[in-house]
């Protein structure tokens, strides 16, 4: 029974991420609203809220701060994890669309794979070498649909991609001590709100003109949507964690871009060629594939040590 509630609790969890970019999508692309002001008002209210309940539940979310040590390491997830990684993934969803964002997400496990083969001065393992091509030669037929004149999104929405595949890994990597010191939703917490904060002053929020579009109950209950869904999808993965291996949490996730695409292509009409939906596919498949792949040599050199 365990094991099914962690099923449903990552599938839920994924499908409502999933829907989170398809509605960021519509905002930016026809309210008028820019990413800066966005994002701010999603990281504020989501990282007030995740701190509020913590409080409600009588968590000390203020005594991480009493350490200089485990301070300064909040401050740089929040800005380089957390705000690095909003901010990239919104600005792709600007620049192409919620599928391409969600999918260039997915190639983080790459750059996690670089950077820890460069620490240890090793060639990662060959499934992972084959993983890796794999999942690229996905992201070229999305990229192109085999149209080799030109490529099907601009310039920026690439490098926002690429922005937002080495921030994931950032934001995957950097904050595992402090997370089990601390607890992941103090952690995740303090990161959304001082990632706002951050952003709101570096863009003086309090003087935007964008504030009376939150006047127009449409734009109003679609903003409070991305944030709800996001905050409870988050909450969902983590819960999850405590029934199924991470390698099917892995797995099941594949149901945050699946669900991205099934909405853009019914709600906004996103068109794909026949190329791009085999890429698509590819992509998933190898990324999960490494996932598998690794915790299974993990098993062996534990057991074999």
């Amino acid at each position: 029974m365990k094991h099914f509630k962690g099923i449903i609790l990552i599938v839920t969890g994924a499908m409502l991420w999933g829907t989170t970019g398809p509605l960021t999508e519509w905002v930016l692309k026809h309210s008028g609203m820019t990413v800066n002001f966005l994002l701010t008002v999603r990281l504020l209210v989501a990282g007030i809220a995740i701190l509020g309940f913590l409080q409600l539940t009588k968590k000390p979310v203020l005594e991480v701060w009493k350490s200089k040590c485990w301070g300064r390491q909040l401050l740089i997830y929040s800005i380089a994890g957390m705000l690095g990684l909003q901010y990239s993934f919104t600005r792709t969803i600007q620049e192409s669309n919620a599928v391409f964002a969600t999918l260039l997400q997915f190639l983080g496990p790459i750059f996690i794979v670089a950077y820890t083969s460069i620490k240890v001065r090793m060639w990662p393992p060959k499934y992972q070498v084959i993983g890796i091509i794999g999942t690229l030669v996905g992201l070229f037929f999305l990229l192109t649909n085999v149209q080799f004149d030109e490529l099907l999104v601009s310039k920026e929405a690439l490098f926002w991609g690429l922005i937002l595949g080495i921030t994931f890994a950032i934001y995957t990597l950097y904050p595992v001590h402090l997370m089990s010191e601390w607890g992941v939703l103090l952690i995740v917490g303090w990161g959304m709100l001082i990632g706002g904060i951050v952003l709101g002053m570096g863009t003086f929020i309090w003087q935007s003109d964008e504030w009376i579009l939150l006047a127009d109950m449409k734009i109003f209950l679609i903003m409070a949507s991305i944030v709800f869904f996001s905050t409870i999808a988050f909450v969902l993965f983590l819960s999850s964690m405590k029934y199924i291996r991470p390698v099917l949490t892995s797995i099941l996730s594949t149901m945050e871009p699946l669900t991205a695409m099934v909405i853009s292509v019914v709600a906004f009409s996103t068109s794909f060629g026949f190329w791009q939906v085999i890429g698509i596919f590819l992509m998933l498949t190898c990324v999960t594939w490494i996932s598998v792949a690794s915790e299974k040599a993990e098993k062996y050199d534990q057991t074999d040590s």
